[in-house]
């Protein structure tokens, strides 16, 4: 990569866990004042009081090094004396919140009762956690996530918290909605760092597409943005051999009648996606897409595995602009 490249901007968008491994790539290969990542917060909910967003804390703890490898979410040398004094109380226990993790929604709850932003309070963390890149959540208005169940199963709405920790994404979905999003504004330096004309390239993360991508997408003005943005926008297949890495990607493609495969996902961004990077076990399906495919090994089991899939994507966005 030229040295020219090597200092213009990125922008990537970001879920959770999957998601969060590759902007930790990117993270690590990039100068670090040039990398913006946008959150998720369609997982955003309150919990006993508090304010939580599992997406942004996610990336906070994986870009400062502070994640917890052994659980893959939360915060590292975690304690649990608040849940086991919790629990002695008959208290909710479902969704499990760690002794340092606590702090973070409890200092976050308290200054947004404050009155300040969800970006403001997520820049001072990450600043005072020492991580130089941007990190932004898709808006400041609230966007929630909700499942919908048909009446052969639990029927009705679901929380995405309540779908994805306390039922453990057992049951069966027919749609989703993203509450609020129609109202919702994109935090205005996303939009601006879609419309930088020195961009380098917009990266999607290997998150789910349908409750990490979708509800970033949903905020109105961000997939027009998208595919006008003169720089190439890559997506990275979330889905390797037919399954996915982590979570319930597949089986959520089933059960909303798509294929499970890599190609799929590479369609659902059809309307402003330049070029898709699908793993090299794959290649087969991927070979009928009428979009540019790059081959790569995309599964991150290593901090080097995250450095060399982010080296491929952006040299790979590289070739791809004009």
């Amino acid at each position: 990569m030229s040295d020219t490249n090597a200092n213009r901007p990125v922008l990537a968008l970001s879920g959770g866990v999957g998601g969060a491994k590759l902007a930790l790539g990117l993270y690590r290969i990039l100068p670090p004042d040039t990398l913006t990542i946008v959150a998720n917060t369609g997982d955003d909910f309150a919990h006993l009081g508090l304010a939580i967003s599992p997406d942004l804390d996610t990336l906070l703890y994986t870009l400062s090094g502070n994640d917890n490898p052994e659980l893959g979410w939360g915060r590292r040398g975690e304690t649990w004396t608040f849940m086991a004094a919790l629990e002695a109380l008959g208290g909710d226990t479902w969704f499990r919140l760690g002794d340092g993790d606590l702090a973070t929604h409890i200092e976050r709850t308290r200054r947004l009762s404050a009155g300040e932003t969800l970006s403001s309070i997520t820049d001072d963390f990450r600043r005072r956690l020492g991580i130089a890149a941007r990190l932004l959540p898709m808006s400041d208005d609230p966007v929630r996530t909700r499942l919908h169940t048909p009446a052969n199963s639990t029927g009705g709405w679901l929380d995405f918290q309540d779908y994805f920790v306390r039922l453990r994404c057992e049951p069966v979905i027919d749609r989703l909605e993203f509450a609020g999003a129609a109202d919702a504004r994109p935090h205005p330096e996303f939009l601006a760092a879609i419309a930088d004309p020195n961009l380098r390239a917009i990266v999607i993360c290997p998150s789910n597409p349908f409750i990490s991508i979708d509800p970033i997408l949903a905020v109105p003005g961000v997939r027009a943005a998208l595919r006008a943005c003169a720089a190439p926008v890559v997506a990275v297949s979330p889905i390797i051999g037919g399954k996915a890495v982590k979570g319930p990607t597949a089986k959520m493609m089933h059960e909303l009648g798509l294929p499970v495969d890599a190609a799929a996902v590479a369609h659902h961004y059809r309307d402003f996606l330049d070029l898709y990077i699908a793993d090299e076990e794959d290649a087969a399906a991927v070979a009928d897409l009428d979009i540019p495919v790059v081959l790569a090994r995309t599964l991150m089991q290593s901090l080097a595995d995250r450095e060399v899939l982010a080296r491929t994507v952006l040299a790979a966005a590289d070739r791809a602009r004009k």
